[in-house]
C-alpha cells in the first residue's frame, strides 16, 4: 500500500539551512506532481514549492530565491533545500504528492504525509 515518508525537520537558527525529503513507498501507477505545503500556527496551509514530472518548479514568493526543490524519479523522492532560513519560515511541513496508488481505501490519487516541524529560533 502507497504511503509517504518524510525526514529531515528540526530547529535551525536564522540563516541556517535544513533539507526535507518525502519518498513514497509502495507501487504507484503513474507519479505526477510532487510539493511541499506549510502550515504555520494560526494561519491556513500554504503552497510552498512544486514540481511537475517533467520537472516544472513552481514557489510561493517568500521562499523563492531560498528554497529549491528536487525530485528523484527512480526513487520516488522529493526534496526542499531550505537556506538563509528566516523566523517566518516557522512551520509544519507537508508533503503532497499527486499519483495513482492502491491503499487499504482504493485506488487514491494524493497523499499527504502527517507533517514534519520546522522551527527557526535564535
Amino acid at each position: 500500500q502507497v504511503h509517504l515518508v518524510e525526514s529531515g525537520g528540526g530547529l535551525v537558527q536564522p540563516g541556517g539551512s535544513l533539507r526535507l525529503s518525502c519518498t513514497v513507498v509502495g507501487s504507484l501507477l503513474r507519479l505526477d506532481a510532487m510539493g511541499w505545503y506549510r502550515q504555520a500556527p494560526g494561519k491556513t496551509r500554504e503552497m510552498v514549492a512544486t514540481i511537475s514530472s517533467g520537472g516544472r518548479r513552481n514557489y510561493a514568493g517568500a521562499v523563492r530565491g531560498r528554497f529549491t526543490i528536487s525530485r528523484d524519479n527512480a526513487n520516488n523522492t522529493v526534496y526542499l533545500q531550505m537556506d538563509n532560513m528566516q523566523l517566518e519560515d516557522t512551520a509544519v511541513y507537508y508533503c503532497n504528492v499527486e499519483g495513482y496508488g492502491l491503499t487499504s481505501r482504493g485506488y487514491e490519487y494524493e497523499f499527504w504525509t502527517q507533517g514534519t516541524q520546522v522551527t527557526v529560533s535564535l
